[in-house]
């Protein structure tokens, strides 16, 4: 937790109540009983990432820093989940995503609701004991179409699992342009492994962001891996080579965080 915690969340409703200029549309609803609040909501619209088609339009995405008091009367949370995606629905939203901490309470409503599993976080918080491997350096400008080339495959594998990330007539050129952006970024490591034949495998360790934790929370010193690919994972439901150049990558990226500090990470992957 922030040690502000309370002044951070004061200052992100306010800026999304009022600011003229906002990133994204959000929403902030609540629920009163006996005059006083019980619960809330918050949501917003997910811009979609540019290499995906996002035909359906703009998602929208109930947060994590939802909550009931334990005595809300029953059935606050279901009502507080049907007016999110009511007002989601008004601003234009067809696809309806939830983020939540693994638990029961919220789960429940999501799953009368129909949800169903999209994306795992797995989070560690003991990185870098292993040192980095030697067959993993740092990606440079040269690295950067096959780099490219990998996360075409990786983009037909997250196709393959869930039509959901329909894949953007130009993505590659799209994935070209942010990851030559990338190697200009000092807060990131991009680590490839390489063999004779090409580009193996790559990774990509950056710091986490707002997207990914509520305003109370204090995101120094977290890492994220979402950008990662190595041809063991090719198959959705088996690791082939026991996973040696995959776990190589993952290793490498754990060891540049604990390099630059950062105590912990998660990595995004498809539940599929």
């Amino acid at each position: 937790m922030a040690d502000d915690a309370a002044s951070q969340v004061e200052k992100a409703v306010t800026f999304a109540l009022i600011a003229e200029a906002q990133p994204f549309r959000q929403f902030w609803q609540v629920a009163e009983n006996g005059g006083r609040i019980v619960c809330v909501v918050h949501s917003m619209l997910l811009p979609v990432p540019p290499i995906y088609a996002g035909a359906d339009g703009t998602p929208g995405l109930i947060l994590p820093d939802s909550f009931a008091v334990t005595d809300a009367p029953e059935g606050t949370v279901e009502a507080l989940v049907e007016a999110a995606q009511a007002v989601q629905r008004e601003a234009g939203a067809r696809i309806f995503l939830s983020s939540f901490v693994a638990g029961p309470d919220w789960r429940a409503a999501f799953d009368a609701k129909s949800y169903e599993p999209l994306t795992l976080y797995f989070s560690r918080s003991d990185l870098g004991d292993a040192g980095r491997p030697s067959d993993v350096r740092p990606a440079n400008e040269a690295d950067v179409p096959g780099i490219v080339a990998r996360s075409a495959e990786i983009r037909s594998v997250l196709f393959g699992i869930d039509p959901f990330w329909a894949i953007h007539p130009e993505a590659d050129a799209r994935f070209d342009a942010w990851t030559r952006r990338s190697l200009t970024l000092p807060d990131r490591d991009m680590l490839v492994m390489v063999d004779p034949e090409g580009l193996e495998g790559y990774v990509i360790a950056q710091p986490a962001s707002r997207l990914h934790f509520p305003p109370a929370h204090n995101i120094t010193g977290t890492g994220v891996i979402d950008d990662f690919y190595h041809p063991d994972l090719a198959d959705p439901n088996a690791l082939a080579n026991a996973g040696v150049g995959s776990m190589a990558l993952l290793r490498a990226a754990e060891a540049a965080f604990a390099e630059r500090g950062t105590g912990a990470a998660f990595v995004v992957c498809p539940a599929g």
